[in-house]
């Protein structure tokens, strides 16, 4: 059920999806730009389809899982940023909530969907690619011009990321899928502010991105050193004269 806290109303609305995933690249652009953007927190999205746990708080309360929506108003587009601690744990819920999700942004005036997720490609490149797959042609083309791969990917995209935007179609809603290159196996800061840099420019926002790009480089940092142990721990039972086998650490 989606608990409402404020009544919306969006002109040209744009809802950007943010939620748990490879590499958690949604979730760290869903709540950076719910964050930097001071969004307004204006419905909560409860289901038994999520874990049956509540989060103890530091206050020594207690509170159920959840998403959230939080609204922002833009000067080129309104924009609803939904986010969270989890997604649906099975088919059904997955489908359940997807529905209940373009339910309500068409219901508040939501004209496209923007999901943001990873592409795992076990592999750590400098210069991450965005891929993208789209619901209409027109879609498609306009995000091209913006450096965003389109038909590189393969395979299928599994949870909110794939289905909202196709479910939307079948409501009448233009949808898009963003996935940042990622190794998949770590939380990629590097990847999610590539995504916010291009969703600044799409939506006409302005962003200080200074923070993630800290946090971006100390991933960095972190990575190479985990590469460096991964190699260093292949080749060392095959040198002469070594014994055991090196750990990471």
């Amino acid at each position: 059920m989606i608990i409402e806290k404020e009544k919306i109303k969006m002109k040209k609305g744009v809802l950007i999806v943010g939620l748990p995933g490879i590499g958690l690249i949604g979730r760290v652009v869903g709540r950076y730009l719910s964050d930097e953007l001071k969004g307004k927190k204006v419905a909560d999205l409860f289901s038994p389809h999520f874990p049956h746990q509540v989060f103890m708080t530091k206050k020594g309360g207690l509170r159920l899982i959840n998403n959230r929506f939080y609204f922002i108003k833009g000067k080129k587009y309104d924009i609803l940023v939904l986010t969270g601690d989890i997604q649906a744990m099975s088919t059904v819920g997955q489908y359940e909530v997807a529905a209940a999700i373009v339910d309500y942004a068409k219901r508040v005036g939501v004209d496209l969907i923007i999901t943001v997720g990873g592409y795992s490609t076990g592999k750590v490149n400098e210069n991450r690619k965005i891929f993208g797959v789209a619901t209409s042609k027109s879609l498609l083309n306009k995000f091209k011009k913006l450096q965003v791969v389109f038909g590189e990917a393969r395979g299928s995209i599994v949870g909110a990321a794939g289905l909202l935007p196709a479910i939307g179609r079948l409501h009448g809603v233009q949808g898009i899928c963003l996935m940042g290159e990622t190794h998949g196996g770590y939380v990629d800061v590097t990847a999610a502010k590539n995504i916010v840099n291009l969703l600044s420019g799409y939506l006409g926002f302005n962003i200080d991105i200074k923070k993630l790009e800290e946090k971006a480089k100390e991933s960095e940092k972190v990575l190479k050193k985990i590469e460096e142990e991964v190699q260093r721990s292949m080749i060392a039972p095959y040198e002469p004269g070594k014994k055991g086998v090196s750990y990471i650490r």
